[in-house]
């Protein structure tokens, strides 16, 4: 790991900048190795230009009418493929004869625009001679002789509106072309700050690498840690996940087995509810059954007494005679069977707590983490030597590395190109002075010329007098005439100067933004350089070729700078795997390898846990055959459901009395009547209390619900407690035959988990170093700030405005030059005028003037002098 960086700092050169890096985020579940340390960096490769760039994007707009043909890519290729001038016939060939016609082609409007420059260079300072040398010969205007028209006023105000529109432009451009000139300045100015924060950006940079390396290198302990975490919780993690896989079978086992051992209980408790309830409801239902024979015995006997053979008694008496065995209880628990032998066999079975041993198979089955610690103890030692050695092979590697060296190397490299910026920026503010003050002049010159012609328009237009004649005009507006020939001289002095200046920044200037900034920008610039042999005939990728010496690995300029533009790492961007394969230094198995051998010589043996003994089995076994399978549960559930008496001994007596009621008056009838009575009275005292009293109450249903859990308890029991019994030998089989299986899958998991924590800081330092150690986006922010910033916006942008602004105004001379020349023979006083004749009409009132020209003796000599 530490070895790649070094090369990646080798590559590096020490000539980047760095913006803030990205923040690591791990995700959810994962190791979390923090964040690299990175620091903020001062630079930002973007230049706004402000209000002067709506002047840049009115020139982008004119570049585009000049040349609005895409970046010739093909052209570009083929043209540095092609060697021109090594021998006289070169030219002539005819592929080379193509090319000079496709580049003229492309070059039509810079070429035609320059050519109209160059005639406007010549011809200008000719027609300025032959109009210097036409006005000697008082022609072309020299005369200074004004005819007068009717429409001289018109012509007047026209000539003087279109100079003044023209001048108006002429000052637009010479300010744009001023505001170009400082800008270029300024931002010169400027540059020694970004210059300066580059560099600063840059030491920051180189400080902050080894830091990135060493935190790299420290995150290991992050993950020894834990594994040193997870090795000293082994029973929790390992031994917990055997016991989770082992109890899918145990704890069901063991579960039953204590169900079975609650059910023996609850059985003991319900067969003694059941004798007791019996008891109980015995002793009530005897005492009931004892009185009411004494009540149908002595009912009997009056019935056989002879007031009942009489014929108004014998049908009555017959009937309550016939009524008499319903005089009986109705539910008998006397004749239900006992349970003491169920009941005694299971109380032989609960002197043995099943319970206890359940709960002992339990804690020997909880026990089994505690049991892989005492087994894994002296392997899981070795894993730790081999962590710490681990350790310590990575820190003794990083430290044997010449970090330090290398760093030192680039950081005097770096003293010495900021020394060497230091020096020759003043020389480099200097020239621009120099230059700034040329253009200055350049400007100088155009508003001298604008000076005129504004000084020409306010003296003529404020000295004007209409009804002056030519030769009587006042001295202000003569001042003004002289102001704008004054201009119209300077005018073709300078013009052709101007438009040299003009000409060749147009050309220098508009090339290189169509050839250099526009295909920057969109990045076509980058795939011309990438075509294979051609800043190399023998290389076909220049760059891999510079750098690895092996042209033929696929690493391209524009790929570089775009996967710099998104701040990868260097190693990802320069493809340093062809110079240092990361993958072989960082090979899991080289770390991991001897942690799954120990891992996976881990023997855990878990036959010493028992989960139930014969002793329990016995003791299941036992039960199932206590019996209670064999009590007749019918037979107290249909006890259970009976009323106490069969018939209801209230309903019965008020009948026998409503019958004693029939018969005559008399000893019968006051017998039955007590007989009654006696009835009431063992209803409320004995049946009430057997159906409401909550003693008999609380037995009946008592005795109820022990029948029911005895029969479900009973149904198939001998099934049950075999199928309890299976079921704990499966389990225990399985821990003693089964369970290495279990033991093995789960040691591989555990294994995997642990081996997982060095595959996470391997990916990190992976990731890490392809996208934040050394992140390259300060190369692409160095190409933006020499060839976007610098060249484009700075220079380039500054100067194509400048040569608008003068070219403008230069051009706009041409037509100031023919209205000054015009709106002047308005402005200055004549030498002679036209004389109106009222008695002439064969020159519609307007005499020749060589005929009838006055002669004015103030100019007569001057003139003859000029």
């Amino acid at each position: 790991m530490a070895v790649e960086l070094c090369l990646l700092l080798l590559l590096f050169c020490g000539s980047t900048i760095s913006e803030v890096q990205p923040i690591y985020k791990p995700p959810p579940g994962t190791l979390d190795f923090g964040f690299v340390p990175a620091k903020t960096y001062d630079t930002g490769a973007y230049h706004e230009p402000g209000p002067i760039g709506i002047l840049f994007k009115v020139v982008h707009a004119f570049l585009y009418l000049v040349q609005p043909n895409s970046f010739p890519q093909d052209l570009i290729r083929k043209l540095a493929q092609q060697k021109f001038g090594n021998t006289q016939g070169d030219y002539q060939k005819p592929e080379n004869v193509v090319l000079t016609l496709q580049a003229i082609y492309y070059e039509i409007g810079f070429i035609v625009s320059a050519a109209l420059g160059l005639l406007f260079i010549l011809l200008l300072p000719l027609v300025g001679l032959c109009f210097c040398m036409c006005r000697c010969c008082d022609n072309c205007g020299g005369e200074m002789h004004q005819r007068q028209k009717k429409n001289a006023d018109c012509q007047r105000s026209c000539f003087a509106t279109f100079l003044f529109v023209a001048s108006l432009i002429i000052s637009v451009g010479v300010l744009c072309a001023y505001a170009a000139n400082q800008h270029l300045t300024n931002q010169v100015r400027g540059a020694k700050k970004l210059v300066n924060s580059n560099f600063k950006d840059l030491k920051i940079f180189l400080n902050d690498t080894p830091a990135q390396i060493d935190y790299l290198v420290s995150q290991y302990n992050t993950t020894k840690d834990k594994a040193l975490s997870d090795l000293n919780n082994v029973g929790p993690l390992l031994g917990s996940r055997v016991q989770e896989q082992l109890g899918k079978e145990v704890r069901p086992a063991l579960d039953a087995a204590l169900t079975m051992a609650g059910a023996i209980r609850e059985t003991k408790e319900a067969l003694e509810n059941v004798s007791v309830s019996v008891e109980v409801l015995q002793e009530g239902t005897e005492r009931l059954h004892a009185n009411l024979t004494d009540v149908k015995m002595h009912l009997s006997n009056t019935l056989n007494d002879s007031a009942c053979s009489a014929t108004q008694a014998a049908s009555t008496c017959n009937i309550i005679r016939n009524s008499l065995n319903q005089l009986n209880i109705n539910a008998n628990f006397s004749g239900l069977p006992g349970v003491s032998s169920q009941l005694a066999k299971v109380n032989d079975v609960l002197k043995i707590d099943l319970s206890s041993l359940v709960q002992k198979g339990y804690a020997a089955f909880n026990d089994t983490p505690d049991l892989v610690v005492n087994q894994t103890r002296n392997i899981l030692s070795d894993i730790k030597n081999v962590l710490e050695s681990i350790g310590s092979n990575i820190t003794a590697f990083t430290k044997a590395l010449p970090v330090q060296k290398i760093l030192a190397d680039l950081t005097i490299y770096l003293t010495q190109s900021e020394a060497y910026v230091q020096d020759y920026f003043p020389v480099v503010e200097q020239y621009d002075f120099y230059r700034w003050l040329g253009c200055l002049i350049l400007c100088c010159v155009l508003v001298l010329i604008l000076v005129f012609f504004y000084l020409g328009l306010l003296c003529g237009t404020c000295g004007y007098d209409k009804h002056a004649s030519p030769t009587t005009r006042g001295c202000i507006s003569n001042t003004g005439g002289n102001f704008l020939m004054a201009g119209v001289g300077f005018s073709f002095l300078f013009s052709w100067v101007l438009m040299i200046v003009v000409v060749l920044t147009f050309v220098t200037g508009g090339n290189v933004e169509k050839l250099v900034c526009e295909p920057f920008e969109d990045r076509t610039l980058f795939k011309v350089l990438d075509t294979p042999y051609l800043l190399n005939q023998h290389w076909r990728n220049y760059l891999s070729g510079l750098l690895f010496k092996n042209p033929s690995i696929n690493l391209t300029f524009e790929k570089v700078y775009s996967d710099c533009k998104e701040n990868k790492g260097i190693y990802t961007s320069l493809h340093l795997e062809h110079l240092f394969n990361i993958n072989e230094f960082l090979n899991i198995s080289m770390y991991t390898e001897d942690v799954a051998l120990k891992i996976e010589h881990i023997e855990i043996n878990l036959s010493k846990i028992i989960l139930l003994d014969e002793i329990g089995k016995e003791n299941l076994l036992n039960f199932s055959s206590s019996g209670i399978e064999g009590i007749n549960f019918a037979a107290y559930l249909t006890e259970i459901n009976k009323s106490v008496t069969k018939v209801d001994l209230l309903s019965f007596a008020n009948d026998l009395e409503a019958r004693a009621d029939q018969l005559p008056k008399g000893a019968l009838e006051n017998a039955l009547k007590g007989h009654a009575n006696n009835i009431r009275m063992i209803h409320n005292q004995q049946v009430v209390p057997l159906e409401q009293a909550m003693k008999y109450v609380k037995a009946r249903s008592t005795l109820n619900q022990s029948i029911r859990l005895l029969k479900r308890t009973s149904s198939e029991l001998m099934v049950k407690v075999k199928n309890v019994i299976s079921s704990v030998n499966a389990a225990q089989l399985l821990i003693n035959n089964n369970a290495s299986l279990v033991i093995v899958q789960e040691t591989k998991k555990y294994m995997d988990t642990i081996v997982g924590y060095f595959e996470q800081y391997i990916e990190w330092v992976k990731e890490s170093i392809a996208m934040e150690v050394a992140a390259c986006k300060p190369i692409a922010n160095v190409i933006d700030t020499a060839v976007d910033i610098f060249l484009c916006s700075y220079i380039t942008d500054s100067v194509n405005a400048f040569w608008f602004g003068l070219g403008g105004s230069s051009i706009f001379l041409i037509p100031a030059i023919i209205f000054a020349v015009k709106l002047s023979k308005y402005y200055r006083r004549m030498d002679t005028e036209d004389v109106y004749d009222d008695t002439e009409n064969g020159n519609n009132g307007y005499h020749k003037e060589h005929l009838y020209g006055i002669h004015n003796p103030v100019f007569t000599s001057s003139v003859e002098q000029w």
